[in-house]
């Protein structure tokens, strides 16, 4: 009898790629493999990082590495370097001297290859050429220039090839510099004037987007949704078990909080918002307009404890809170928690905005008002107490104007491609659809608990004496209480087509404000307290709440005079 050896299945060989933010690391490492990513997380950490595989190749892209930072993200990068032999430094050519001084210290001992990107920017000729030869033999490692939007099968194979005999990292400073710097000529968004209020209308854009796409689409798919799971949430409500239709429909009058009630409608308000967030940033950043827009605010938002970079992270939030909060895992360690407050106060989420505006609406048609008078009210007004707010709990160093460690350096703007919109965009959705559903499936089952056991019911009675405080009805309690669980709580205020009960403009502000700010919802609360962990998430609520009320009885005494 003959014995067969079957032979052993090739060896994956892992290579980690790494370099500063903004270098084309993703585009490369997509170009390079032709493939879509996948995810990994850091070993003993909950952030993820894309993961390319091209046959017994598996490439990990790394978050990107701001080399005088102390955020989260470079902090992992770099503990990775520790765990991986082979690397693929990823440089930039415009600024070719600078980032390897910043990363050839990081990679000393390391075996790798050095790609150099964005080399279409540079004057091609024999003066360039010979600049990467000399840097090439005085680091004694492989230096290959790319422009990695457009590969070619040369440099694909080239690249390959010096990664199957990667060579040492010895140095961590050359003497050999490439010589140029090559920025880009200033733009209308550098003017001094216009920049600022270009850069705050594209940052606006998306939220604009919200109201006027999303919600369309939600408008038109709600009904819809609703024909499908009503009949079926009317079979369990009648004759399924009692421990069943708790968790799945915890019918409490007109309300539910099961997942049948509240779960297809989060799909179908929140998916669409957070998928035309996801794409617009993801144009802003494959574009490179997201670090112009970045560079233009810096100088305005430091004051409040923000970087220009972690404002874009807060305007996430208008689409999902979750992966705005997961975002800033990129924020220095004195942004991160302004940035954080920011969004958990201030980023009315895709589940608040439509509530909020249908209920101003309502309002507006019982008062005979202006509904784009109090829609711009309400934003007015959401925005500066967010800045009042900032300014006064963010910490000195935040608001220190020195404190330049997290601003951008103006990058090329260039047209993005499909591929690298979606691969921006990818993230984002898969962050909502695999970290802040499962998250809200948990909601639903503490919700579904607390209003069968009437703790609910028992909140907003408790309430309805406080509400007068506030110069508001009492029935408003319960669209508060509902509000800290789930923001879309807020449209007990407008049910039936219109105002449930009577309200004045000044009244119908205060309520939704008040809702919409005391508390963030779970959801978003249980994501900062994974994040930032619960002793922390519990003085921020406690704060948020203490000034939420301060500028709600603002609202409700002072409103009276404006409207």
């Amino acid at each position: 009898m003959l014995s067969q050896t079957l032979a052993a299945p090739p060896e994956t060989r892992t290579v980690l790629v790494v370099g500063r933010e903004s270098v084309g690391k993703s585009q490369l490492v997509s170009s390079l493999t032709g493939r879509s990513a996948g995810e990994t997380n850091f070993r003993g950490s909950t952030v993820t990082v894309d993961r390319y595989r091209s046959g017994t190749t598996e490439y990990i892209d790394t978050p990107g590495i701001l080399r005088s930072s102390d955020t989260e993200t470079t902090r992992l990068a770099i503990d990775a370097l520790n765990e991986h032999d082979v690397v693929l430094l990823v440089v930039q050519a415009t600024s070719l001297d600078q980032d390897l001084s910043d990363m050839l210290p990081l990679v000393i001992g390391k075996r790798g290859v050095v790609v150099v990107t964005y080399w279409d920017k540079v004057q091609p000729g024999e003066a360039s050429q010979e600049a990467i030869e000399r840097l090439e033999a005085d680091a004694g490692v492989t230096f290959i220039p790319v422009d990695a939007r457009s590969l070619s099968d040369t440099k694909r194979q080239r690249i390959d090839d010096a990664l199957q005999t990667p060579t040492t990292f010895k140095k961590g400073k050359l003497v050999a510099r490439a010589g140029w710097r090559i920025e880009p000529k200033p733009g209308w968004m550098e003017q001094r004037v216009v920049g600022p209020l270009m850069a705050i209308a594209l940052l606006f854009l998306p939220a604009l987007a919200t109201i006027y796409g999303a919600n369309a689409i939600a408008d038109w798919l709600h009904p819809i949704v609703a024909s499908w799971f009503d009949p079926i949430i009317a079979t369990v409500n009648a004759s399924w078990p009692i421990w069943l239709r708790i968790v799945l429909t915890a019918q409490q009058g007109e309300f539910g909080y099961g997942l049948l009630n509240m779960g297809p409608f989060l799909l179908v308000w929140a998916f669409p918002t957070v998928l035309m967030f996801a794409l617009i940033l993801g144009v802003y950043k494959a574009s490179g307009l997201i670090e112009r827009i970045n560079v233009t605010l810096h100088p305005l938002v430091r004051p409040f404890g923000l970087s220009g970079r972690d404002v874009v992270r807060v305007m996430m939030g208008f689409g999902c809170n979750v992966p705005a909060v997961i975002s800033t895992r990129s924020c220095s360690s004195c942004s991160r928690g302004p940035a954080v407050s920011a969004i958990a106060f201030g980023s009315a989420c895709s589940y608040q905005l439509p509530a909020t505006l249908a209920v101003l609406s309502a309002a507006a048609i019982a008062t005979e008002t202006s509904a784009a008078w109090l829609t711009c009210m309400f934003l007015a007004y959401l925005l500066a107490t967010t800045l009042v707010y900032l300014r006064l709990t963010s910490g000195r160093q935040a608001r220190n104007s020195l404190n330049v460690l997290m601003t951008p350096s103006r990058p090329f703007m260039q047209w993005p491609t499909p591929s690298a919109l979606w691969r921006e965009a990818a993230g984002t959705v898969r962050q909502f659809l695999f970290q802040a559903m499962p998250i809200f499936v948990v909601i639903c089952v503490v919700a579904s608990l607390l209003a069968h056991f009437g703790v609910l019911d028992l909140a907003s009675q408790f309430l309805r004496p406080v509400m007068a405080l506030f110069d508001l009805p009492a029935q408003s309690a319960l669209p508060v209480v509902l509000a800290s669980v789930r923001k879309d709580g807020i449209f007990l205020l407008s049910a039936d087509d219109g105002l449930s009960f009577p309200m004045t403009s000044a009244q119908a502000l205060t309520a939704v404000y008040l809702a919409g700010v005391l508390l963030p919802c779970l959801v978003t609360a249980m994501t900062i307290g994974r994040e930032t962990g619960w002793q922390t998430t519990f003085k921020l609520l406690a704060r948020q709440a203490s000034f939420a009320t301060g500028f709600a009885l603002l609202l409700a005494w002072g409103g009276a005079w404006l409207l």
